[in-house]
């Protein structure tokens, strides 16, 4: 981890966030918005392992078409894994995304993911360093596996390098505390900190150009 990374974030005062709010734009009113309901009646899920699983959260949030996202832990070697010990257990932090599939396309949802992360960052992602904050797709079926597959090769061609983003079939994901869902919009002030100064945009931005946040109403 980093000298400066989320679990700094959490043990901030409300004093020390409210002298920072002018700095990271951000501002303590906070709007619980509840999920869309499926225009097709037909809902499919992807799960996207992308660092800091606030901010994955908050990026598919403002994906159209998406409909629901869940915080939470996939890949370690013990079951009912926690915030405590999801680091030392091997988990990943990741997000399960619900999306309507007559909106948004499973294709443009891997395309968005590789342009909101860093995916040549093979030791984790901006200020939060170790493997439970490196990128992945798990996949579902052998079609998400061929899609996600496509998915980093056109990621690779963007960038001219190899992409670290590891595709994994997917075992169980565990949902993460109450606490850690929803987040940016509980926590909106502490969140803006964490992110601006974990340079998360700056570093996408510098990636992609142009390209950053694509599909993302950023």
């Amino acid at each position: 981890m980093a000298l400066f990374n989320r679990r700094a974030t959490l043990a901030l005062g409300t004093a020390a966030l409210a002298g920072l709010a002018l700095a990271t734009g951000a501002h303590s009113q906070s709007t619980i918005t509840e999920a869309p309901a499926s225009a097709s009646g037909d809902t499919q899920t992807a799960i996207f392992a992308g660092g800091c699983f606030w901010c994955v959260e908050k990026d598919f949030d403002h994906v159209e078409g998406v409909l629901e996202t869940t915080s939470g832990y996939i890949g370690g070697r013990l079951p009912n894994p926690t915030y405590q010990t999801h680091v030392g257990a091997g988990d990943r932090e990741a997000v399960e995304v619900t999306f309507d599939p007559s909106v948004v396309t499973y294709e443009e949802l891997a395309h968005s993911f590789f342009r909101t992360v860093d995916p040549l960052d093979d030791g984790g992602q901006f200020c939060d360093r170790g493997h439970s904050y490196t990128t992945a797709i798990y996949v579902l079926n052998e079609d998400q596996r061929a899609t996600a597959e496509a998915a980093a090769a056109n990621a690779s061609d963007a960038l001219g390098e190899m992409v670290a983003t590891e595709i994994v079939d997917a075992p169980q994901f565990w949902p993460a505390e109450e606490y850690h869902q929803n987040y940016y919009q509980k926590n909106p002030l502490r969140y803006q900190f964490y992110r601006a100064s974990c340079r998360r945009d700056s570093t996408v931005e510098r990636r992609w150009g142009a390209d950053a946040y694509a599909g993302v109403d950023h």
